[in-house]
């Protein structure tokens, strides 16, 4: 029987259907002989096959977004798959959301070809410094062409505008820990009724409130019902993003701007970041490209360097 993976418990995964129902399956442990090195074989948004409460096929996957194994260098995390684009939720404050955290997710995301808009979150916290560097990240981003939106998930501004980008669309919402994702989602799916924890004023940070990935259906599932047509795919927050099977000489590609003025270097196989002639310097250097991008650039060129991340397979 054939059916979509709508949660993931680690050890658990409930499958919607074809005829409507769910089921709580395993997965075959050969899946885990077969070379894949992911921390989850399954991931939410598979189309899989099930006999006898065992996942036994996994269909092609059109997309996903992986990110690097917390604890295990050698290994990938797929956060989900199949999906249409990604929601990320950023704030400026409480906690703040790293640049460098948002080109990597910004990076791989356009590595497997995933859509994502910008949420920049708690808009009512704001002081007016807090607002102005807000309004210069969503200049940034925006000119380099990504969508961005800012909204309040705590008072309501600006949600609502936010359900036309949804329907009809499977979407991953991602985010730090402590950015919003669950009030959110409560706002837009109230039925969902999911966890909600305090910022902590030791650090700063978020605590971790989601401890599973799911699928939720922005109208509630009918029996039968096996396709509705929106889903809000609900993550883990996550406090690093390390990029996994990226290859050193496709890198550029995956910075929209940097990729335009790589073009123009005087080699085709410019690192940018000695070569004479490289039209990427001098764009940082002349500041048509942002020094908070470039770092990220370096960054990521460096995991390469460090031999960090391995092929997935």
């Amino acid at each position: 029987m054939r059916g979509l993976v709508i949660k993931n418990t680690g050890s658990w995964y409930t499958v919607l259907t074809d005829n409507g129902l769910t089921a709580n399956c395993k997965i075959k442990g050969n899946f885990r002989l077969r070379g894949i090195r992911n921390t989850n074989p399954v991931a939410v948004g598979d189309m899989v096959e099930i006999k006898d409460g065992f996942i036994t096929e996994i269909e092609d996957r059109r997309n996903y977004i992986i990110r690097k194994s917390i604890n295990l260098s050698k290994q990938s995390h797929i956060l989900a798959a199949n999906i249409d684009q990604a929601l990320l939720i950023v704030t400026v404050c409480k906690p703040e959301t790293s640049t460098t955290f948002i080109d990597r997710f910004l990076a791989s995301a356009e590595a497997y070809r995933v859509p994502v808009v910008l949420i920049f979150n708690k808009t009512d916290l704001l002081s007016d410094e807090e607002k102005h560097y807000q309004q210069m990240m969503i200049h940034l981003y925006e000119t380099i062409g990504y969508e961005c939106r800012a909204i309040s998930a705590l008072n309501g501004e600006g949600v609502e505008g936010l359900r036309s980008l949804l329907e009809g669309k499977i979407t991953l919402l991602s985010g730090n820990s402590g950015v919003g994702k669950s009030t959110l989602i409560n706002l837009l799916v109230p039925t969902a009724n999911q966890r909600v924890a305090d910022i902590s004023e030791a650090h700063n940070t978020g605590t971790h409130t989601t401890t599973f990935s799911e699928m939720i259906p922005l109208s509630p599932l009918t029996d039968g019902d096996s396709a509705p047509h929106s889903w809000l795919i609900d993550t883990p927050g996550i406090k690093g993003f390390g990029t996994f099977d990226m290859e050193r000489e496709e890198l550029t590609s995956y910075f929209k701007e940097i990729f335009e003025y790589s073009k123009q270097c005087r080699f085709s196989d410019c690192t940018h970041t000695h070569e004479p002639g490289c039209a990427v310097l001098k764009a940082v250097e002349e500041h048509y490209i942002a020094q908070s991008r470039y770092q990220s650039y370096l960054s990521m060129l460096e995991d390469k360097d460090e031999n960090k991340y391995r092929e997935a397979y």
